[in-house]
């Protein structure tokens, strides 16, 4: 995808094709770029990006457990109770995806109000509930374990669902718009959430209850580092770079360069998380298991759940994958830091807020081909569909 940057986006080469389906650029009958199967399509890093993640996860398992007392000094230096070398690697993977992002049309795309209601309705009632619902289905006799798992479910993605959505060659910029719009939600409303789905709920419910406690000022310092860092460099790499040279010089020569950072950040921490987690992922991998269960229902249900609103809001493919991935993803960075900062780094609430993204990651990088796959065949015989993909993410500079 790194290698699409520079010229014609899947969008705008869907708008150039011509009604016999050939693309003007080939000449009469030769299939154009978007009649390609879809993984034909994709870089060698991105087509065998399953087998890389794979590949990370058993160096990181092999690290913890070959070097002893690696995870101690990984953890040892945090930013707000993440591990640094975590936090450096969420850090290198969205800033590349958020130098992409094209901040002048934000507001075009923040006025699409079913876009809007559909994500809030997803992320911050519909989330939630269903992560709450799973953890006491799948785990009543686990306290621990399903007090984390609810905190990954109110935690709102601001960080993942930037490169989840880029590698599905989703609306990036509606991706910033969503996660701008979670982290704001996510400051006012995660402490008061938690209040109610570990107390306030199960007491209405006679189920047992769960104290929380946790100031509105640790969650919004955790979205400020990993959501307002990377944001501002973003920001002033693509306004300084459109400004020195322009839109055409910066997203052919600038982006195609610094693209692949935000892969290998995300192969680099998916390492570290499971250097980290490397000997307890060993010794009790039932409980991880266990752990696992609620997490791959609330994936599945989400990701699904929020493609087929934005199949039948007729979104268009781009923002339809940015609704679905938004929705389908959790801020781990938050989750954990609570976990760690009120249960202990130790306590069965931190295990379980680790298995969050040591779950999600394979998971949602599965789906991102079953959402490439969905852009192949739903999409395609979609004329609405198509009309809408075309002029979601076109521009004349894109054909210049």
């Amino acid at each position: 995808m790194a290698e699409e940057l520079g010229g014609i986006e899947p969008a705008t080469a869907s708008a150039l094709r011509t009604s016999k389906g050939t693309d003007p650029a080939h000449g009469e009958g030769r299939p154009s770029a978007a009649d390609q199967p879809v993984i034909s399509r994709l870089s060698r890093l991105d087509r065998f990006l399953p087998g890389w993640i794979g590949a990370a996860m058993l160096a990181g398992l092999g690290l913890g457990a070959a070097i002893p007392g690696l995870n101690r000094a990984l953890g040892r230096v945090a930013i707000h109770g993440t591990s640094l070398p975590i936090a450096v690697g969420l850090l290198l993977m969205m800033y590349p995806v958020l130098a992409k992002v094209r901040y002048g049309e934000v507001a075009r795309i923040a006025a699409d109000r079913r876009m809007m209601a559909a994500s809030l309705v997803l992320n911050w009632l519909v989330g939630p509930a269903v992560m709450f619902a799973l953890a006491w289905a799948l785990l009543p006799g686990q306290p621990a374990y399903r007090t984390g798992v609810i905190l990954v479910g109110l935690a709102r993605c601001i960080a993942m669902v930037l490169i989840w959505t880029d590698l599905a060659d989703g609306d990036r910029e509606m991706a910033a718009v969503l996660v701008a719009l979670n982290a704001l939600f996510q400051v006012l409303a995660y402490a008061a959430l938690g209040v109610f789905y570990l107390d306030v709920l199960p007491s209405w419910l006679g189920l047992p209850t769960q104290t929380l406690s946790v100031s509105m000022g640790t969650i919004a310092a955790t979205v400020a580092i990993f959501l307002g860092i990377p944001l501002v460099a973003g920001y002033l790499s693509r306004t300084l770079g459109e400004r020195a040279r322009g839109r055409a010089w910066y997203e052919s020569r600038v982006l195609p360069k610094i693209a692949p950072l935000a892969l290998y950040g995300l192969l680099f921490t998916v390492t570290v998380l499971f250097a980290l987690q490397g000997r307890t992922i060993i010794s009790e991998p039932l409980q991880v298991a266990r752990i696992a269960l609620p997490l791959l229902g609330y994936f599945g249900i989400m990701w699904f759940g929020g493609f087929a609103i934005g199949w039948r809001l007729r979104l268009g493919y781009p923002r339809t994958a940015a609704l679905a991935f938004s929705a389908a993803s959790n801020d781990f960075e938050l989750a954990i830091a609570v976990a760690i900062g009120v249960f202990g780094v130790t306590s069965g609430e931190a295990l379980a807020g680790v298995v969050g993204p040591l779950i999600e990651v394979p998971v949602l990088v599965g789906l991102v081909y079953v959402a490439l796959w969905a852009r192949g065949h739903l999409y395609r015989q979609e004329p609405e569909g198509l009309r809408v993909l075309a002029g979601a993410q076109s521009d004349p500079m894109d054909a210049a």
